[in-house]
Parts: structure tokens; C-alpha cells; sequence
């Protein structure tokens, strides 16, 4: 059995534990730790950016992202969607590097596919690179201003083949 001050300092160690605890949790949901999140920033203040992947890495000295496999982006504030093998976000450059079979749908149906696509946020370009002996295929939704008005002239006749004996 214990001597009584010994067990007097352990139920005041107890009694503190019991009102230290419940202070420190109410502290730590009311007064969160904020956790970093990969956004982009727009001129007008943050907006998100998120990317989805089998694995990500960060680098905090170099403020970059890698995200590798199943690469999915969704940028809202752009409307940008944008699939791939392995994405890479610059913070610092603001700018998103996409490689491997890259497929970008901008505004619902503005489309590229390439190897290699840079995107640079703050200029809202993109610049793709094909693979070797291949090309970079786009596609551009463009609406007529006045197709009302517009005359349709038929396409010229190509010319007949001529065959060699």
C-alpha cells in the first residue's frame, strides 16, 4: 500500500491530467493547426487547384510538387481538367509540367492531347511538346458570329486522277 502523500500527489497528478486534457483538446479544435493545400493563385486571391494521384511528394525547399499515376487537376476558377501520368507543381514559377499522355479539356470542349504540356498559370498559356514522330492534336470549339448570314460556297472539285500505263 501506498504511504497517504504518495497517494495524495498521484490523485492531484490525476485531477490535472483530468483538467489539462480537456482543455488542451477544446484548444486544439478551436484553434487549428492549418494544414498546406496545393493551390494556385489567381490575380483576383485563391482560388483551388487540386490534383488527384496515386502518390504525391513535396519538396519545401524547392516549394514543388510531383504527383505520379492516375494524375487528375481540376482547376474551377479556368475551367481546366487535365489527366496524365505524372504532374509536377512549381509554386515559386507558377506553373503545372504534364507528361505522359496528356489529355487537357479547357471550357467544356477545348481539347489537347500531347506527350509534354506546360501550363503557366499566371499567363493562362499552355505549350505542348509531342512524342517523337508524332504530332500534338488540338482541338478548338469555334462558334460562327453570324452563321445566318454566312453563304455557303461548296468545296472546289478536286481533279480526276490521272492513271499511268
Amino acid at each position: 500500500m501506498l504511504p497517504r502523500y504518495q497517494l495524495l500527489k498521484s490523485q492531484i497528478s490525476c485531477l490535472g491530467l483530468a483538467l489539462v486534457l480537456p482543455i488542451f483538446l477544446v484548444g486544439a479544435v478551436v484553434f487549428p493547426t492549418p494544414i498546406p493545400t496545393a493551390t494556385a493563385q489567381s490575380a483576383k486571391g485563391n482560388r483551388p487547384l487540386t490534383i488527384r494521384s496515386d502518390s504525391q511528394e513535396y519538396d519545401a525547399k524547392t516549394q514543388v510538387i510531383t504527383a505520379r499515376g492516375n494524375v487528375q487537376m481540376v482547376y474551377p476558377a479556368r475551367q481546366i481538367q487535365a489527366t496524365s501520368a505524372q504532374a509536377q507543381y512549381f509554386s515559386k514559377e507558377r506553373r503545372i509540367d504534364f507528361s505522359g499522355n496528356v489529355y487537357i479539356l479547357q471550357q467544356g470542349s477545348n481539347s489537347i492531347r500531347a506527350e509534354k504540356v506546360t501550363y503557366l498559370i499566371d499567363e493562362g498559356k499552355f505549350i505542348a511538346l509531342p512524342q517523337s514522330n508524332r504530332q500534338v492534336e488540338s482541338v478548338y470549339m469555334i462558334e460562327d458570329s453570324n452563321p445566318s448570314q454566312q453563304t455557303t460556297k461548296p468545296a472546289p472539285k478536286t481533279p480526276a486522277l490521272k492513271r499511268s500505263n
